[in-house]
């Protein structure tokens, strides 16, 4: 449902209260920059739920967020914000008031200077938030000393509705409004970290899908430089933005389908939040599926395409993680029709022709995994095609730009199979985000605990820590994991057996190289 409360900061015992930190047995309080916070204590780690970093958004609909309204009293963080409006209601509660914040410490203004890391949610910038259980931050608490933060930003149409050529310069900035709320909420942690334990010099950010692909955005943002000094992503990559033009058709088909005409575009600021929610199911005019928004090269907050034609200068000294899934579209694909287990050689060609996104011969990407892997069935085939060329090819990309700039970058490839669904959908996307978090047994998990997977998510949540408290993912649970460079690719595969494996799948590699890559709603 769409909340019309607009403001969770209410008094909580009306009782004024000085600068500085303060921990009750259950109840810790902090004073942040802005005003009082209190938190719980769960197993040890202070957390604090619903930290308010931005004003409302509802009365300034797509233009950029500002700092709150600061308060006096102790305002409760023992509950999640409202999440940034979205189709679907996965998400609970969701308002344009959505600029809060989550955090886990295991202590509090002790002088500890710990590791901050910093998560950004999936969701293909359209969906999500940070309040899912999968993205609770208290065992890396525990395993590394560190402090943990997830964020909510604005969504879809309202973070990234580009409306500059159509509604003039006072919207100038509504293309990466929900960008530039990720960057607010990095100054509330540059700023406020410190009484909640952690470093503000050593930041973190680590984002799956859609926050990986924000990663890679802000990377290429000057507003961002020095808000963090790490990065991974997992299986979310940004090589290139919407366009202007793309970005301004889109934007006309939605203010159609609220009845809205071009020359009356600045009236869609004051339109009910649902009725902007219903705009979004139209066909998107470039790529498969409904209205994609994300973020626009407006020359401003994104004046340059994050790896086009290379690496973007912004970052190349901050240290990266780039990893992917081996089996990613089985995520997205399995439960398509015609059934994709089902499916014979015939049926091959013309399915993979409209999920790869690049424009390839499909008879003759068939006929080469035919060759490359004779055991493979025609949904292998198809899931594995779908994978390089839709899903893998992004990332390879990113770590190649990287490589040739002499920019830091540790390449992985997540091969865990999941546990659901027997097992079928082997390691597909979104299967690594249980272990960068170490929460297999948390509702949400794709892999069920044992001590293999235990084993994976040790290793791989510690190369994450690793990451942020020295700037480089080695560990002593890992193999020697060198750095991405073009003569070897070498690629840390973690498994049962993780290990250090040069180039893996080079054939796939090479066969879609042979064709210009198209970023996914770009």
């Amino acid at each position: 449902m769409i909340a019309t409360r607009r403001s969770l900061l209410t008094a909580a015992g009306g009782l004024m209260i000085p600068t500085g930190v303060f921990a009750a047995p259950a109840s810790p309080v902090v004073r942040t920059t802005y005003g009082p916070v209190r938190g719980t204590l769960e197993a040890g780690i202070k957390v604090f739920r619903g930290v308010r970093y931005g004003a409302d958004n509802g009365p300034r609909r797509f233009q950029p967020p500002v700092p709150p309204t600061p308060w006096t009293r102790i305002a409760d963080a023992t509950a999640y914000g409202l999440a940034s409006p979205q189709a679907g209601g996965d998400e609970g509660p969701q308002s344009e008031d959505c600029l809060f914040l989550n955090v886990w410490t295991p202590a509090l203004a002790d002088g500890g200077k710990r590791p901050v890391m910093v998560y950004l949610h999936g969701g293909a910038y359209s969906g999500g938030s940070g309040s899912a259980p999968l993205y609770d931050g208290g065992r890396l608490c525990r395993r590394g000393d560190v402090v943990v933060v997830t964020i909510n930003h604005r969504l879809n149409v309202f973070g990234y509705g580009y409306l500059a050529k159509l509604a003039g310069p006072a919207f100038a900035g509504s293309g990466n409004a929900g960008m530039d709320d990720v960057v607010l909420a990095l100054r509330w942690v540059r700023d406020n970290i410190a009484a909640f334990g952690g470093d503000p010099g050593r930041v973190m950010l680590f984002g799956q899908s859609g926050g990986g692909a924000k990663i890679a955005t802000l990377m290429a943002m000057p507003g961002a430089q020095g808000l963090f000094q790490a990065a991974a992503t997992m299986s979310g990559q940004q090589v290139t933005a919407s366009g202007p033009l793309h970005a301004t058709e889109r934007m006309k088909l939605l203010l159609a389908a609220v009845g809205l005409t071009p020359d009356r575009a600045a009236e869609v600021a004051t339109l009910p939040t649902g009725k902007l929610i219903e705009g979004l199911a139209v066909a998107d005019p470039f790529t498969p599926g409904r209205l994609y928004f994300g973020p626009v090269l407006d020359g401003a907050a994104l004046p340059r395409h994050p790896f086009y034609p290379d690496a973007s200068p912004l970052g190349l000294k901050i240290p990266m993680i780039i990893g992917n899934a081996h089996d990613e579209t089985r995520a997205f694909l399995a439960h398509s029709k015609p059934d994709p287990f089902a499916m014979g050689w015939a049926d091959v060609p013309a399915r993979i022709a409209a999920e790869m996104r690049v424009d390839i011969d499909p008879d003759a990407v068939v006929a080469a995994y035919r060759a490359l892997y004779p055991a493979y069935s025609p949904t292998d085939v198809f899931f594995a095609a779908t994978t390089a060329g839709r899903s893998w090819r992004g990332a390879i990309i990113e770590a190649e730009e990287r490589a040739r700039a002499g920019a830091p970058a540790w390449v992985y490839q997540q091969d865990l199979p999941t546990t659901i669904e027997g097992g079928r959908l082997k390691a597909m996307h979104m299967s690594d985000i249980a272990l960068a978090f170490d929460n297999l047994a948390a509702p949400g998990s794709l892999t069920a605990p044992s001590p293999g997977a235990q084993a994976v998510a040790d290793a791989m949540s510690d190369s994450f820590i690793a990451l942020a408290r020295t700037g480089d993912p080695n560990h002593p649970k890992l193999p020697a994991w060198p750095k991405y460079e073009l003569d070897r690719r070498a690629t840390l595969v973690f498994d049962l057996d993780t290990r250090v494996v040069d180039d893996p799948r080079g054939a796939e590699r090479r066969l879609f190289s042979a064709v210009p890559y198209i970023q996914p709603g770009t």
